[in-house]
């Protein structure tokens, strides 16, 4: 891959004819406005951050059927699978409940947010997305916990309002899409009204994904890598392994979700935003595909093993006030209620009794966050409150009898409650016009507290956990942009991770004869980096763009064998299970590289190139070093466009490299076990779609993604990714 890169950097000089653009237009890269770094609205070109952002124009184009597809498109984003509704991001080696989910000012991340994959991110609509901005690298100083990788921010369009002092305007946007890789058809409609002061948007989109067929064309070396010989059946009362006649089909991947959005507008000013925003999705069983392909005296290890419906609400309340005065220029309130539902429903295959677990959180968050302008200074500073209230329920259901019993909960079955308490202060001091420090703190109090009340399934030593971590988290950077067309910064930050109720408490058979029990010594993970970036324009032309960074990530959090009341091994759930616990090793490192070019060869026509290379590493106690887990193999994405006028179209490259089976965290969340004995092989596919506005209000799309039938999967996924793809849309607008 590193071939393609030069290639697009030798391009210049190949086409010397290239068009001369006007350089007031190509800066507008450099001084576009972001807001994910700090809250309000500022020019990228004056903070240190890596920031990828995706326009709904591009959301729009490059069409994904989920959140998570739409941001490995950027090829900046990993993302791991272990279902077709999954979907896990993973930002410079942090991943889960290290990596910070953000929608419209409000943190999505809760207290049982895992350390391994999550899929939380799909219930994100991609239909209704204003923008997405992806800041990589730790954001403590402004949002706290979780923000150890970075900081996946997305926002909803608002209601236009009328700029007419007697009309109304309304708006209506419409789809359907059709994908053959898992018959895929969604339809999305969403209609907005805008008096002068009042305006109105609401949303619903349903989607219905069958079985995920897999590419056919393997390396000669694994011919029957991610084949599907056969699947769990139930026939006549009795479990079966039924033959696939199609090893490719990924049968058990299908599910459904529904999204609906509102939001309600009232602008009594022009200094003054009130917002009620109101969200819910919702979807059918999710079959956990990778625990439905284990298997064990060449049968299928589970009968049952999905999601149960998850259900994500949101209310929250924004208020925006620009009326200066002695403390701000800007204000900034938030508060929400979030309400979360998931369950985890699993049954042994030739074994009658169901087990159900059913996770209930309530959270409550209130944010308030300022902006004031004096002198040289940029001051930003603010408050956060969150409480979280878990609720974990479990038992087993006889299918034959439908008799039910208690069964073990995955969290303390006496309630679980987490609090968080923070104040920052940033500052962006503008020396000039070429030379922007910025330094923020932030304090942060948590709480946590876990109460075990039924100790049959496992004797749990304690009646219940408390902890009550602090952090001080900074950064410090200075960017030099000498014109509008360089930029050269530098940026040490901090970054931390309180334990939560998973990390905590949980006590869960994470894989087949070892069980997590409880560590009430775990503390909390920091991290400390140190980065470099730089981007230049040459001839107006070419455009390089590059970051190096260096982690230092201390008492990082991994599961490995533990002794519980001096035994390595306890019975739990019938058998005789390995110990093992979350806990806080001395050291590991990450380092890495992104790089990318653009290059605009004519008005209509650009090529856009990126590359990334993450390395991560545990220092052992005793010397040495091993590999960390969720570090992702080299991968990137080139893309040639053509842009006119009623016309588009994208000629993509998707890149992995290797990911060799020494360098995994063997028995951590790597999951080597779906994987080839070598580790996951590097993987390349080619990939077109366009799109054609046939009048100002329709459009239609077609694409043709992987389009030689490659058969590949994305590093630690237990699903394969998809065969050759043909997707149809048709966009309608009034």
């Amino acid at each position: 891959m590193k071939n393609v890169i030069l290639f697009v950097l030798f391009l210049p000089s190949c086409f010397g004819f290239c068009q001369q653009r006007n350089l007031a237009k190509d800066t507008l890269q450099l001084d576009e406005v972001v807001i994910a770094a700090s809250k309000f609205e500022q020019q990228k070109r004056t903070i240190p951050f890596q920031i990828e952002q995706i326009t709904a124009s591009q959301i729009a184009f490059r069409n994904p059927q989920n959140a998570a597809d739409l941001l490995m498109q950027t090829g900046q984003v990993f993302v791991q699978k272990s279902q077709g509704g999954g979907g896990s991001p993973i930002l410079r080696g942090f991943e889960a409940n290290r990596v910070l989910l953000v929608i419209d000012g409000v943190r999505m991340n809760n207290a049982i947010y895992r350390g391994g994959h999550l899929q939380n991110v799909l219930r994100i609509d991609p239909a209704l997305l204003e923008r997405v901005e992806v800041v990589l690298g730790p954001s403590s100083v402004v949002y706290g916990s979780d923000a150890l990788g970075g900081v996946m921010h997305f926002r909803t369009r608002n209601p236009r309002l009328s700029t007419s002092n007697t009309a109304t305007t309304t708006e209506a946007n419409a789809y359907l899409r059709y994908s053959s890789a898992n018959q895929e058809r969604t339809g999305h409609a969403d209609l907005s009204w805008g008096g002068q002061k009042w305006g109105i948007l609401t949303s619903l989109t349903h989607a219905t994904f069958g079985d995920l067929r897999q590419g056919n064309r393997r390396a000669a070396a694994y011919p029957n890598f991610g084949k599907l010989p056969f699947y769990a059946t139930r026939q006549d009362g009795q479990d079966v392994a039924t033959p696939n006649p199609d090893p490719n089909v990924q049968v058990g991947s299908g599910y459904q979700q529904t999204d609906v959005y509102t939001k309600v507008l009232f602008q009594p000013s022009a200094t003054v935003k009130h917002t009620l925003n109101v969200q819910y999705s919702n979807t059918s069983n999710v079959p956990r595909y990778d625990r439905l392909t284990e298997i064990a005296n060449n049968l299928p290890r589970f009968a049952e093993w999905y999601y149960g419906p998850e259900k994500r609400f949101m209310a929250a309340y924004h208020a925006e006030i620009s009326q200066p005065t002695a403390l701000y220029d800007q204000l900034l309130v938030t508060a929400a209620y979030q309400d979360i539902e998931e369950s985890r429903i699993s049954r042994r295959f030739r074994n009658n009794v169901r087990t159900s677990q059913i996770e209930r959180v309530k959270v409550y968050t209130f944010n308030l966050d300022a902006l004031k302008r004096r002198g040289l200074h940029e001051w930003k500073y603010g408050l956060e409150a969150m409480y979280n209230d878990v609720n974990s329920t479990a038992f087993r259901t006889d299918i034959v009898t439908q008799n039910q019993t208690p069964s073990n909960t995955r969290y303390p079955d006496g309630g679980n409650q987490m609090q968080q308490f923070a104040l920052y202060l940033t500052d962006q001091i503008n020396f000039s016009n070429k030379l922007f420090l910025n330094a923020g703190l932030r304090y942060n109090v948590v709480g946590l507290k876990a109460t075990f009340i039924d100790k049959t399934f496992f004797p749990f030593p304690f009646n219940e956990v408390r902890q009550s971590p602090s952090a001080l988290s900074g950064n410090l950077g200075l960017v030099f942009a000498p014109s509008p067309r360089t930029k050269v910064s530098t940026l040490f930050s901090t970054g931390f991770k309180a334990p939560n109720i998973d990390d905590l408490t949980k006590v869960f058979d994470s894989q087949p004869g070892a069980v997590i029990v409880p560590n009430p010594n775990l503390g909390s993970e920091f991290t400390y980096n140190y980065e470099l970036s730089a981007s230049q324009w040459v001839a107006n032309v070419l455009k390089l763009e590059g970051t190096l960074f260096y982690t230092d990530f201390r008492n990082a959090i991994v599961t490995e064998p533990f002794l519980f009341n001096g035994q390595s091994q306890i019975q739990y759930a019938g058998r005789l299970s390995q110990v093992t616990a979350n806990q806080n090793r001395r050291r590991a490192t990450i380092q890495g590289f992104n790089a990318a070019v653009s290059v605009n060869l004519f008005k209509k026509i650009s090529i856009y190139s990126t590359y990334n290379q993450t390395v991560g590493r545990i220092q052992e106690e005793k010397g040495g070093t091993s590999p960390l887990d969720h570090i992702p193999p080299s991968f990137g994405r080139t893309s040639l466009t053509y842009s006119g006028n009623k016309y588009q179209a994208e000629f993509f490259v998707m890149y992995n490299g290797w990911k060799r089976i020494a360098d995994y965290k063997l028995d951590g969340e790597d999951n080597q076990q779906y994987a080839t004995p070598d580790g996951m092989p590097a993987w390349t596919t080619f990939n077109l779609r366009a799109a054609y506005n046939v009048s100002k209000n329709l459009t239609i799309q077609a694409a043709c993604e992987n389009l030689t039938d490659q058969n590949y999967r994305y590093f630690a996924s237990g699903i394969s990714a998809p065969g050759r793809n043909l997707v149809v849309t048709l966009r309608g607008k009034i």
